[in-house]
């Protein structure tokens, strides 16, 4: 699939930079989105570090550099201009708090190319691919914390249709189980048991594992940690494990403890578009559920995992719901599922 795209033309102007912020239920959230120009067209990508303090020193530092920054511009190959990214500093600034970071911040460059090298194309995705690109399932994503189940209420009185991907945690109490388990509109519960030095790392917990596996027979359930009393909890219920966190590329794939069955695609781990491509046909090839994540994305980078989604696992149960559901307020009108295909489309990003 790589080979797809790695010969695409590329035309670099110049590099831009700007902050984004907004809140949501969670946290005030910040991100950087990326523009590439060239050719009469703009090419955008958003890099998600968490942290915003990142964001600032970035901001800053473009600020006071935008002139002299980011040399990129020239003419390129996509496979070229990444190959170009290996020997650029994309953390001028400061040095990030994660080596995850890393990563976030090259798919937004990767990101950006790949949109500005395909609207100079007149050409999207799909067409690169030979693949269709086709409306999107999504979920809505929630942490509930201490199990108040209010927000999920309101949810689903304004969207009856609603399919969730929850955060469960040990202080949930019996009735946050019951009442979810009443909804049957769980498709995915996420145990971040693979998550590291971050606010929402669990240990490994086997009464919560045996409750989560057996209040929700049918869910995909994602990111156990393994230890002595979870991996038989696990391994009993290994065909509906997914894996998220731990993924970056195939070698983190070859590294799981066993054979998936599902995995959660977040192309800004992968960091680059070829790590991405390469995981994705694998997994295709070898009859692997896939199914997309976000990052509360607030600005391109949400419309651009609702293509990739589109073109490769529309039918998945997509934890790349519009913004709206991020909101502070959950609107009165929120949008449903599916997501439909816009109109006259090209580049990357619904």
């Amino acid at each position: 699939m790589y080979d797809a795209v790695a010969d695409l033309s590329l035309t670099v102007g110049g590099v831009e930079l700007e902050r984004v912020e907004r809140e949501t239920p969670a946290f005030a959230r910040a991100t950087t989105v990326v523009t590439l120009h060239g050719d009469a067209e703009t090419g955008r990508g958003e890099d998600v570090t968490y942290e915003a303090d990142h964001h600032d020193a970035l901001a800053e530092w473009w600020d006071e550099t935008a002139d002299d920054a980011f040399d990129l511009a020239g003419e390129y190959t996509f496979a070229e201009f990444s190959a170009a990214l290996d020997d650029t500093d994309l953390w001028p600034a400061d040095d990030p708090e994660r080596e995850d970071f890393r990563d976030y911040r090259r798919w937004g460059f990767e990101a950006a190319a790949l949109d500005l090298s395909l609207r100079q194309a007149d050409a999207t995705l799909a067409d690169r691919l030979g693949r269709t690109l086709d409306s999107v399932r999504f979920v809505v994503s929630s942490r509930l914390p201490e199990g108040d189940t209010s927000r999920m209420e309101t949810l689903l009185e304004r969207y009856p249709g609603a399919e969730l991907k929850l955060d469960p945690t040990a202080d949930w109490p019996v009735e946050t189980f019951d009442y979810l388990e009443e909804t049957s509109a769980v498709r995915i519960l996420d145990l971040k048991g693979r998550y590291e030095g971050t606010d929402v790392d669990q240990s490994p917990d086997p009464g919560l594992y045996e409750r989560v596996f057996e209040t929700f027979p049918d869910a995909v359930v994602e990111d156990p940690a393994l230890d002595d009393e979870t991996t038989p909890i696990v391994e009993e219920h290994a065909d509906r494990v997914s894996w998220d966190a731990p993924i970056h590329g195939m070698d983190d794939v070859r590294a799981l403890p066993f054979e998936p069955e599902w995995l959660n695609i977040k192309p800004s781990r992968f960091g680059t578009v070829e790590s991405l491509l390469e995981t994705v046909e694998w997994a295709l090839e070898n009859d692997v559920s896939l199914y997309g994540g976000g990052q509360f994305e607030l600005s391109v980078g949400r419309g651009q995992i609702q293509e990739l989604a589109g073109v490769f696992y529309a039918d998945g149960p997509n934890d790349v719901a519009p913004g709206a559901f991020n909101d502070v307020d959950l609107p009165e009108n929120l949008p449903e599922s599916p997501i439909r295909v816009p109109e006259d489309h090209v580049g990357f990003g619904f």
